[in-house]
Formats: structure tokens, sequence, C-alpha cells
């Protein structure tokens, strides 16, 4: 079939396995360009499908030749329906993988679940006996907690008070003022059950007692701190609330790895143009600035060139990993320097649907959301018919 995008709102309903293959096949060119990491050898991706989940993927396969196991929730295609993004980015990762004598196998399903942790344990059990690093990149908007059976499910809002501010439509371009309400306690409670980190820790206590954690190993889960321009509606929003506890969460998580010399830490990542960004109010319109700002100096990065850093740089320097005073690695460090920062706050100041083409980089903003489903990627031929019954070779 021909596949086209299918927009509605902040998600696309389609997705090209060629443009999801042709990406991921960019983002292992880059790992081979960059030179081997001296890192890890057995890697657990929790979130394996798309955005940093899929980079750190592909950075410890083709860095540092790690077999790796991937967790996601992806919907398979159907004759006439193509899968979701993550579906075919897996796929090709996978060939790519095999074809390189690389281990590499997944299991789709609910990472909240009982269920699929005990999956995932057997198959490291018998597969690959032990996992040295353990990578969590979940974002879901809902979580049913497996021992209560409660279904959670997320919000975006500010606290304390209502927020208004610009926003950009980043469709057509428009800008306009938005208004949003504060949170409930209600909200912020389930905002943390979905994104905070009991989910992260109840995977590593699962992984722990199965002694499938080996001895000096890593976790690493991945948040975001942003600029002031955004700390309403997002770090001391509901979801900076999540992030409070995600990162509260990797000191307990280090104190239950102390007997085997682990660690868990969290990563402060960039501002990218992710499924879950193109959602928040706010967001996209200081995406477009931030980006054009950082190419101009020549500092843009995407996921794959932020986890190649995140591996080369922090993780794995053969000493000791590099953190802020809350004890943080962060990558987000070139997007929160002082000048780009600024440069942003002035652009803010002057965007509007009249200007924002000439201020900011749209279009860069646009062309990225549709990399994320697969479309607006060089080299394919998206007039030309495809098999979108596409499988996973190592789907367990």
């Amino acid at each position: 079939m021909i596949i086209e995008p299918k927009v509605r709102g902040f998600i696309c309903l389609t997705a090209h396995p060629k443009g999801c293959e042709q990406n991921v096949v960019n983002q292992i060119q880059y790992i081979q360009s960059k030179g081997p990491i001296d890192g890890p050898k057995k890697v657990l991706v929790i979130g394996a499908s798309t955005g940093f989940g899929l980079a750190s993927r592909i950075t410890s396969a083709f860095g540092s030749q790690a077999a790796t196991l991937g967790v996601y929730f992806e919907k398979p295609p159907q004759p006439g329906k193509p899968a979701s993004a993550g579906w075919y980015n897996t796929a090709a990762f996978e060939v790519q993988a095999q074809e390189a004598g690389l281990y590499a196998k997944s299991v789709n399903g609910d990472a909240f679940s009982n269920e699929i942790k005990e999956k995932v344990i057997g198959l490291i059990q018998a597969d690959l006996g032990q996992v040295d690093l353990v990578i969590y990149s979940v974002a879901s908007p809902r979580r049913t907690n497996p021992n209560t059976g409660v279904t959670h499910n997320s919000v975006l809002k500010p606290i304390g008070q209502s927020f208004t501010n610009k926003t950009v439509n980043f469709h057509n371009g428009v800008v306009s003022e938005i208004s949003i309400e504060p949170a409930t306690e209600e909200d912020i409670e389930n905002t943390v059950a979905v994104m905070g980190g009991e989910d992260w820790k109840l995977w590593i206590e699962a992984l722990k007692a199965a002694d499938v954690l080996a001895p000096g190993a890593r976790t690493v889960a991945y948040s975001y701190i942003g600029p002031a321009l955004t700390e309403p509606v997002y770090r001391k929003g509901t979801i900076g609330r999540a992030k409070d506890d995600l990162e509260a969460t990797a000191s307990s998580i280090t104190d239950t790895l102390k007997d085997l010399d682990g660690k868990a830490y969290v990563s402060v990542n960039k501002a990218l143009v992710t499924q879950a960004s193109s959602a928040i109010p706010v967001i996209p319109l200081y995406i477009s600035l931030l980006y054009k700002v950082m190419k101009e100096q020549g500092i843009h990065e995407g996921c794959i060139e932020q986890m190649q850093r995140l591996f080369q740089q922090r993780l794995y320097t053969n000493g000791s990993v590099p953190t802020d005073e809350k004890g943080r690695i962060r990558i987000d460090d070139w997007e929160m320097r002082e000048d780009v920062q600024a440069q942003v706050a002035s652009l803010w100041a002057e965007a509007t649907t009249e200007s924002l083409p000439q201020l900011g980089d749209l279009e860069g903003y646009k062309t990225d959301f549709f990399n994320l489903f697969g479309f607006e990627v060089g080299g394919v031929a998206y007039e030309t018919s495809v098999d979108e019954m596409v499988e996973i070779p190592g789907l367990a």
C-alpha cells in the first residue's frame, strides 16, 4: 500500500515502514561514525522503540557491541493498516543488529504489568544470564498499578494557579495565547503515579530479586528540567512533581543496588520533538525558537547525538560519572547555557504568527515531528507502494 501521513492534533495515525527503517539506519551510521564506546555489554531497555529509548538501544548495540533486550508497547500491522512507528523502528533495528551479529530480542506489552516483568526476567535468564545496564525510558499517559489494579491518568497542568502564555499550532504556525487551569491534588497524585519513579523501582527490585543484575550494574532514567519560560506548565507543574519523584527514586534505587556496587542515575536531557512534547502547551513554540538558536550556534542535537554523548562522555569515561549538585547527569548543558537561554527569551518576546517563520525553526520542528513516524525522511520513495506487514525478527 501507499502510506501517507494522517494527522489528528498532536498525533500521526499512520507510520511508514521504509521511513522508520531509514531513520534507524541513519542513527546507526551516526553512532558508527563516532567510534567505539567502552560501554555496557548486556542491556535492557524499557521503552525501547522510539525517542531516547531507541537511541539508547542503538548506542549500546552499535557503540559498544552490546546484546540488547527491548521492551515496548506497540501496535502491530494489519492488512491495509500500518503498524505504529515504534513497531517499524524496532523491526529495522533488530534486522540491522542481527546482521551485525548482535543479540537483539524484544517483548511487546505493558511494561507496567507484572506479567511483562516476569517474561523479560525469564528471557534474560535464558539468553543473557545478567544485564549490566537498565535504561528506563517509558512515556505513557496512563498506568495501571499492578499491585492495586488502579488505573491512573496523567495531566499537563500548572500547580497553585492558572497559567497563561503563548503557544503555537505547529501545523499552521499560528501563535496564540493559551490558559491552563491549575491541577487538583488528585491530578498531581495521578501524574506522579504514572510518570514518577515507582515503576522504575519495581523493575529494578524484580530484576535484583531474580539475580539478573550483574555486579556493578547501572540503571538510568530520563528527565527534563527546561527554562523559566516553561517552568509553570512543566517543571513546577504536575509533570515536574513526577520528575521530582523520579529523581528521588534514583537515590532509593542506588541504596537497593549497594550490595552489587550498582548505581541509579537520572539523566536530564535536552528538549526535543517527541509525541509527548508535541502535546504540551508552550513547548512547541519554545522548541522551535531553541532549534533556531542552537542550529545557528552549531550545537543542536537530536536523540541519537544526545545519547552518544551521554554514553561516551558521562556514563562510560572510565572515571567517576559527572553530576550536578543533586546527583543528576546534565546532558541538557548546551540547551541551558546562559547565552542560549538569553537569546531564546529575547525571541520569545517578539514571537508572533507573522514573525515566527523568521525568528524560529518551525519547519525543523515539523520535519522532526513527521520523522517520528517515518515521513519526510530523505531518500525514501513515498510514492511507491510498500508492504505494511513487517515482522520483528527477535520478538519473543
